[in-house]
């Protein structure tokens, strides 16, 4: 059975997701630790829980999501994995990270690349992934159908949906995969998006004021 521990960081209060389960092999899914602290809060829990990482994931490159990838890899000697289609995201956060006051970012790099059809396989677990463009160009989503879990990124949230106005950023592209992927998921597969609250599937179905279906 998969566990899950959330961690809310950075001043962007990004959430950065530890799924693990009996074997105790962990994943880590977007890291936005970026001060001192922040990097023992995510240390100490795999230590304390005697986990072992064995992936880190991006669901997508924006700063917020990858201010801890260094960390990571260093720490856990991990190779960062994420689409191809997000490696160029990624090198562009250096360029702009001082302008939203990460001053000392440290900058990673892309060492595997993964795509729609693929599978994050952890201990005696494994995650199915969605292509999901619109927020982002690679965006990718990485779900669980037996358990009902799905780590969603940008693309998704409680009463709300990701912005489109981003470079890689498509309107159209972001509404399309909403409707046409997300929601063909089971109405009671919870979705922990990258900032905010868990919500499901069939609540946003029914509620949500940019992407309801309506009725």
């Amino acid at each position: 059975m998969i566990q899950l521990q959330l961690f809310t960081f950075n001043a962007l209060q990004e959430n950065t997701y530890v799924l693990f389960d009996e074997t105790k092999e962990c994943i880590i899914i977007d890291p936005g630790c970026y001060d001192k602290s922040e990097k023992n809060e995510l240390k100490d829990f795999i230590v304390s829980n005697s986990l072992k990482p064995v992936k880190l994931l991006n669901t997508h490159c924006h700063i917020d999501h990858v201010l801890g990838n260094y960390f990571c890899k260093e720490t856990f000697n991990l190779k960062l994995t994420t689409s191809k289609l997000e490696e160029e995201v990624l090198r562009t956060v250096k360029l702009y990270a001082p302008m939203y006051g990460f001053s000392n970012y440290e900058e990673s790099t892309v060492d595997e690349h993964i795509q729609e059809g693929d599978k994050i396989k952890f201990g005696t677990s494994e995650l199915e992934i969605l292509f999901v463009p619109g927020h982002s160009v690679g965006h990718l989503m990485f779900y669980n159908s037996e358990e009902n879990i799905c780590i969603g990124g940008d693309v998704l949230f409680y009463q709300g949906v990701g912005r489109w106005d981003l470079p890689g950023g498509n309107e159209k592209t972001l509404f399309n995969n909403i409707q046409n992927k997300l929601f063909k998921l089971a109405d009671d597969m919870v979705v922990y998006p990258g900032h905010g609250k868990e919500t499901t599937i069939g609540y946003e179905k029914r509620t949500n004021p940019f992407c309801a279906i309506r009725q």
